[in-house]
């Protein structure tokens, strides 16, 4: 895959350029990222913050996570689409929603998290890693 790849919201008063590949993408099952995706389970690409230059205004949303932590998004107020979360004690690291990318070939999760509250139906590919609750 080549970068910089484009992305953004359904309305595009959002748009961002990642810069450089993602550590890795998670398929997490957890029962909010349910409610985010309304499907079986949300995609999250885990990018540093200086890798991604991002365009437009955003609104911000946060509740507080399982770990403690702040579970912090960024989204577009027009159309509501999610571009990001991130904790807000680490503000470095993005946890970018890679489906409104222009070149979506980077969505291939590597590991499954919040197995625990998959969906039944659902099958994990046999080739990825898998954790039962948060990395």
């Amino acid at each position: 895959m080549q970068y910089p790849v484009s992305g953004s919201c359904q309305c595009g008063g959002v748009k961002y350029t990642l810069l450089s590949a993602p550590s890795l993408v998670a398929a997490c099952h957890c029962k909010e990222c349910q409610k985010l995706s309304t499907s079986a389970f949300s995609l999250t690409a885990m990018v540093d913050a200086s890798t991604v230059v991002f365009e437009g205004e955003m609104q911000e949303w946060s509740r507080p996570a399982d770990s403690g932590n702040v579970s912090a998004a960024k989204f577009c107020p027009t159309c509501g689409n999610r571009i990001y979360h991130f904790n807000p004690a680490e503000p470095e690291k993005l946890k970018l929603k890679p489906s409104n990318l222009s070149d979506t070939r980077l969505i291939q999760p590597t590991v499954h998290i919040w197995t625990s509250e998959k969906q039944d139906w659902f099958q994990i590919p046999d080739n990825v890693k898998v954790f039962e609750k948060q990395i």
